[in-house]
């Protein structure tokens, strides 16, 4: 005898089904299916057998150690992170590392120290990577124990909540409405149990399952209750897959990444053929020294690859999961927090999301004569008959405890004579999210037999009836109300006992608006994000909550009964409406596929067993922590303070994970770039490369790696864009092209200037500034728009270049000398003019070729 979630006027939201048309009382309600058929019904459990007469204990202590013994344990690891194995293996064995490490072998044999830096860099960073990752594996691992659902187990005849990797083979495992099938059963005791195995089978619609029935782990349940005997798990169980997918730390699937990878492939092809022509160039053609020559062959190789772009990328995510763990949101998926930037429209559950869970009993209106005193009992014997109340019937168990306490309500008046708490139950209908109402059957203390129906007014009430006008005006002011109905003869399972249940009552329940969900709308609003209310609530109760938050739209009211079946005129009432009560579960299914079809990133949020399809297909889902264990294992965010108002935090992480990464990716192949034609050009000069690795070296760490770093993390707000591949390369290749243009210039401009002995010196120290200088300029404009701290990170940047061209030991370690006026003033003038042309050529690819 359990139910989950009435809706606002009898139901939360419509669970797995389908749509019931118009006010039909049987759509999803299988045993009023069955009476309408003709089909004889037990007269107590209309559905089910009658339980056993003694309830299985389940398995003893000895048992259980007897089973822990043999291994026969569902130990599979359900890992909300990547081992500490996997984090160094993914950091450390990668194919441009392979390739530096080379190199960097090579160079600590035959050059000095100072040309074997870059490989210093590339330890501290993938350190760095590492470390990072492990702290975001920390954060995520002690919210996915926060976080976890644990099953309930009856063991010794004792009910108790244990982890899920605790269960044994044969363990007897209660369920109730939400919960997960955690492994794999036969069912041993079921009430009117309802399983959904949509996520296994893809069919929407419920299964009843009885006694001897197999259930499937990663199926769940909607309406009901029961317990099943465990008879596979661990690894044998199906949901050792999905569990651990479902909760799996990934990099995988994300636009960034992806763009990254596809950046990296096409470097690639461009290093490998230039480098062999360089080697050729260098070792072959030009008959310098040996060293000298495998040096410069070294330092042309290695600025080629963009080593510290995927540090960046892991380092800016990995640092996401930590702040937005400190805020309690377990991202289950990485690319969650970039894919949240990128929404565009957020569906939203009014229940627990704009609203608070609990409810207040407002006011309890007689119909039809009927006596308040007689309707109160009625009433606290109804919240008696579920051992797991949802919200809207704890309201009423608050207002009318079983006890006959004082229940604080109000305008309700206190219930008065007759001890309700003496009525027996007999039979119990669970509240099902396609019929939108649930049921009671009792003795009353004088033995008379009774049965109720408690529910959505809409529904259970005939189209013309006149209370439907008062129901009407206590929507239109937000409240919710559910109507109690008497079923003629005393009996649920009776021919058309909904349609004929007589009105007796309407329950006036008020909701507690969470105080920080109109400041999250108003931030959705600001930032372009449209904002839908999708309910299985009186569309009317909806709007005028989300009126009271400020929701823009709000009086755009569609009951979803009336919404098209068509998939593109769905899409069109989505786009005009932004409120939709009476939504079932495969409504809101097709609601999310509606709005994909028309090219929208959508986010669903939710906390019930009816959202999980939807949550499940959209682009982003967010659950949260409190919903049912089903919706938290599909969701690629879980909200563990069940706070709405942190998805703003998520949608600025993500915006800024984005938008920082796209800024430095431009660095790092603006150098990619410049390295691999200044290379091409040497082998078609037949000339020696201009520098050695220690030049290159202080280059990339003083215009690259720290500012790099440091804009990374740093705030930024811009709305995520597209493209990602296309945005960084339109930039970057002009913007290279330029730099090796200029810096080869002045590399042959200085080698007519000096001769002798050092000449070579000379040379690479100008081609040194005047690459420094456009790539200072490159980082100038990435930092836009100046803030303070951008500007003193360039300054600074500039600064150290100046020490090391200043202080003597300095000149000597990285070879830079410049020698005389007119080639360093040279450099210096063909640097501005390089600026000149990158400015220009900035604005008119930003113009030209739009992302």
């Amino acid at each position: 005898m359990t139910q989950r979630a009435l809706d606002s006027s009898g139901g939360q939201t419509p669970g797995p089904g389908e749509q019931p048309p118009g006010n039909s009382r049987t759509a999803g309600n299988p045993r009023q299916a069955k009476i309408d058929a003709g089909a004889e019904l037990d007269p107590v459990h209309p559905v089910d057998p009658p339980p056993p007469a003694h309830r299985p204990e389940g398995l003893t202590t000895a048992e259980v150690a007897e089973r822990v013994a043999r291994g026969e344990v569902n130990d599979v690891p359900v890992r909300s992170s990547r081992s500490v194995v996997e984090i160094v293996r993914a950091n450390v064995f990668t194919r441009f590392n392979l390739i530096i490490g080379v190199l960097w072998v090579i160079m600590l044999f035959v050059a000095p120290i100072q040309d074997s830096l870059f490989g210093f860099v590339i330890v501290a960073n993938t350190g760095i990577g590492i470390i990072q990752e492990w702290r975001a594996k920390k954060t995520l691992d002690s919210l996915a124990v926060i976080g976890e659902a644990k099953p309930t187990v009856r063991r010794d005849g004792t009910a108790s909540e244990i982890s899920t990797s605790e269960i044994v083979l044969g363990d007897l495992v209660e369920l109730g409405p939400g919960d997960k099938v955690v492994v794999d059963g036969t069912v041993a005791e079921a009430d009117s149990l309802e399983i959904d195995e949509s996520l296994l089978t893809g069919e929407a619609d419920p299964v009843i399952k009885r006694a001897g029935d197999q259930v499937m782990s990663g199926s769940f349940v909607v309406a009901g209750g029961g317990a099943f005997t465990a008879t596979k798990v661990g690894r044998e169980a199906y949901a050792a897959q999905l569990a651990e997918e479902a909760s799996r730390f990934t990099l995988v699937h994300s636009e960034l990444r992806s763009g990254i990878s596809t950046i990296l492939k096409y470097v690639t092809w461009m290093m490998v053929p230039t480098a062999i022509g360089l080697i050729i160039s260098q070792l072959v053609v030009k008959d310098n020294n040996f060293k000298e020559s495998v040096a410069r062959t070294v330092g042309g190789i290695v600025p080629m690859i963009p080593e510290g772009l995927v540090l960046l990328t892991s380092v800016a995510f990995a640092i996401g999961v930590v702040r937005l763990g400190r805020k309690q949101c377990l991202v289950q998926e990485l690319p969650a927090i970039e894919g949240l930037a990128r929404v565009d429209v957020v569906c939203l559950d009014k229940t627990g999301t704009l609203t608070e869970g609990g409810m207040d009993v407002s006011e309890v209106r007689p119909l039809n004569g009927s006596d308040e005193a007689y309707v109160q009992r009625v009433l606290r014997a109804f919240g008696s008959s579920d051992p797991r109340p949802n919200a809207s019937l704890q309201a009423i168990i608050d207002a009318y405890p079983a006890d006959g306490g004082d229940g604080d309500t109000a305008g309700a008046g206190r219930a008065d004579g007759g001890d309700a708490g003496s009525w027996a139950v007999t039979d119990a209908m669970p509240f099902s999210s396609a019929r939108k109402y649930s049921g009671a059957a009792f003795t009353e203390a004088d033995g008379t037999a009774s049965a109720w129906l408690l529910g959505a007014p809409d529904v259970l009430l005939s189209e013309g009836d006149p209370a439907l006008k008062q129901i009407e005006r206590l929507n239109e002011q937000g409240l919710r109300v559910l109507l109690l109905a008497r079923v003629p003869g005393g009996a649920l399972d009776a021919p058309g006992a909904a349609a004929e249940a007589v009105p007796t009552a309407l329950v006036v329940l008020e909701q507690r608006l969470r105080p920080d969900a109109g400041d999250t709308l108003a931030y959705f609003a600001d930032q372009n994000v449209a904002t839908k209310v999708i309910s299985g609530d009186n569309a009317v109760s909806v709007g005028a909550v989300a009126g009271k938050l400020g929701l823009a739209g709000a009086e755009n009211t569609l009951d979803a009964r009336r919404l098209p079946s068509d998939p593109d005129e769905m899409a069109t009432a989505m786009e005009r409406n932004a409120v939709f009560g009476r939504v079932t579960p495969q409504q809101k299914r097709d609601m999310v596929a509606a709005l994909q079809s028309r090219g929208h990133t959508v986010a669903m949020t939710g906390d019930g067993v009816n959202d999980v399809l939807a949550l499940k297909d959209a682009d982003i889902g967010v659950s949260m922590g409190s919903g049912s264990e089903a919706t938290r294992a599909v969701a690629q965010i879980v909200l563990l303070n069940n706070s709405f108002a942190t998805l703003p935090s998520v949608v600025a992480e993500g915006r800024r994970v984005i938008g920082n990464i796209t800024r430095v990716a431009t660095l790092f192949l603006t150098k990619t770039v410049y390295s691999v034609l200044l290379a091409i050009l040497v082998v078609c000069t037949q000339v020696e490369y201009p520098f050695l690795p220690r030049h290159l070296t202080l280059l990339s760490t003083l215009t690259i790696g720290v500012p790099a770093f440091f804009l990374a993390l740093a705030p930024n707000k811009e709305r995520a864009q597209p493209n990602f591949v296309r945005r960084v390369m339109r930039y970057a290749i002009p913007s290279g092209a330029i730099a090796a243009a200029s810096t080869f210039v002045t590399y042959l401009l200085a080698r007519h200037h000096y001769s002798g002995a050092g000449a070579l010196e000379a040379e690479t120290s100008a081609a040194t500034l005047t690459l420094f200088l456009v790539s200072m300029y490159v980082l100038a404009i990435i930092a836009r728009p100046y803030t303070w701290w951008r500007v003193a990170l360039v300054a600074a940047m500039g600064l150290g270049f100046l020490i090391v061209l200043v202080v003597p030991w300095l000149q000597d370690f990285f070879a830079l000398k410049l020698v005389g006026t007119v080639m360093p003033w040279a450099a210096v003038g063909i640097a501005a003019a390089a600026a000149v042309l990158l400015e220009f050529v900035w604005r008119w690819v930003g113009r030209r070729f739009r992302a």
